[in-house]
Parts: C-alpha cells; structure tokens; sequence
C-alpha cells in the first residue's frame, strides 16, 4: 500500500519546531536529542495534562499539532518501546520501599494509558491501539496504520514515543537513548500523491547491521522529513524497508 502523510510534527529537547527536525535530517549524521525539555501542551485542560509524565506531554503534544480539530472517524496508532517507563521506574521503587503502590498511578503506567488520556481529552470514543514491538515499533505502528486503511477508516493517527531508560535499565538496551515524539497522520495515497511504503522480509539474524546512532524510530522520522529513495532498518529476523514513491 502507498501511504501518503497528510500531516507531520515532532518534538525533543532542542528541535521543536518542524524546521528544526527538517534541518536535523538533512544532516549526514543527525545528532541525538538531549535535554530535559518538554512541551507546554496548553491544549490539554489542566486537571489531565497533570496526570501525564514527560513520555505522555511528549506523545500528546504531537497529536495534538497532527489533529488541531478533533477527528472522531480517524482511529489511532500510539506506539513506544518502553511507555511511560519513568512512572513505572518510580512505581517499582516504591513497592520496593513501601511494599505497596498507588492504584492510580499503576492505571497511569500502562501502556495504552496515553492513548486513553488523549482520546477522553477529545472526546474521541473510536478505535485506538497502544504498540510495542521494541526496535520495530515505528515499522510496527505504520502497518498497524495500513491494515486500518485497508479495512476503510479515511485516515490513521500514528504517534511514536519513547524516553530514555532509568539508569538501571539503560545498560541492557544497546541503542542510543533519547526523549521524542512524532506523529502522521496517514491517509491512502491517491494516483498524484507523494507518497511511501513499507514492507517486511526474513532475515537471517546474523547478518543484521549494528546499531544506529540514533533511535530506529527516529531514523524512521528521519526517512519520512527527507527526500531519501530508501531506508533499511533491521529487527531481529525482520529486515523492513521504507521506500519512497
């Protein structure tokens, strides 16, 4: 299927601007994001946005920018490799301590818990689904996205987030780590349309490239804000391979 991207945004610490994330990409060698910054989501009535950590300001603000009017036909995709892994970090060590945890602060640690605190902030009682599929998980939310389209829904809402491990856990993840979130909103592409694929084939495991740089969600992003013909990315036994049309 060829998809084409009706809107796009992002955000992490030091490029909050959609300029600024096309700058990035030009680069031959984007650096990673580093900071501690995040959005203002003013959107969000205030009661909700404080329920959410840095990993939900993060997602909800892209969402926000890729659907400034509420879209209730539109079903989304909110895909990370590790939620809201800060909440759940900070839960582990409370249970550890106290031997107990906050009823509400677990029902806000789960993984479709930022895709329920965006979809009651709008009102939006269709179809969402909360993905992880480790460093897959971009390629996995985009054909999530296309399975949808394929069933009919008029456009999907894909939103990518994640946010670097606590230092106890960092060690056992290889790839870069990095606060961002980006979003599109994805529609069929039409016979005119700029548009992309992606598609997915075996592997053996051994013959996988190293890790990136960067985030493979964000070598994705990447992919999508450039004019490259062609981006590999490599899971395990699963090569996936984002094609420009």
């Amino acid at each position: 299927m060829k998809l084409h991207i009706s809107h796009i945004a992002a955000y992490a610490p030091g490029l909050e601007s959609l300029p600024d994330w096309q700058r990035w990409a030009a680069q031959s060698s984007p650096p990673l994001p580093v900071g501690d910054a995040v959005p203002a989501l003013g959107e969000m009535p205030a009661l909700q946005r404080r329920r959410l950590d840095r990993a939900g300001r993060l997602a909800l603000h892209v969402a926000w920018q890729c659907q400034p009017q509420p879209e209730p036909a539109v079903p989304q995709v909110f895909a990370s490799r590790h939620g809201d892994v800060g909440r759940t970090y900070r839960m582990l060590e409370q249970l550890a301590s106290e031997g107990s945890v906050s009823p509400t602060q677990f029902g806000l640690s789960t993984h479709n818990a930022i895709a329920a605190q965006y979809s009651i902030a709008r009102a939006f009682t269709g179809n969402y689904a909360a993905i992880a599929a480790g460093t897959a998980t971009a390629e996995a939310a985009v054909t999530e996205a296309q399975g949808l389209l394929a069933d009919g829904a008029p456009a999907v809402l894909v939103v990518v987030y994640d946010e670097p491990l606590p230092e106890d856990y960092a060690g056992f993840d290889p790839q870069p780590q990095a606060a961002y979130a980006w979003a599109v909103r994805l529609v069929q592409a039409g016979p005119d349309d700029a548009g992309f694929s992606l598609s997915a084939e075996a592997i053996d495991a051994n013959g996988a490239a190293g890790d990136p740089p960067v985030p493979q969600g964000l070598l994705a992003l990447r992919f999508l804000l450039s004019n490259a013909a062609e981006l590999v990315n490599h899971s395990g036994q699963t090569r996936w391979r984002w094609r420009r049309h």
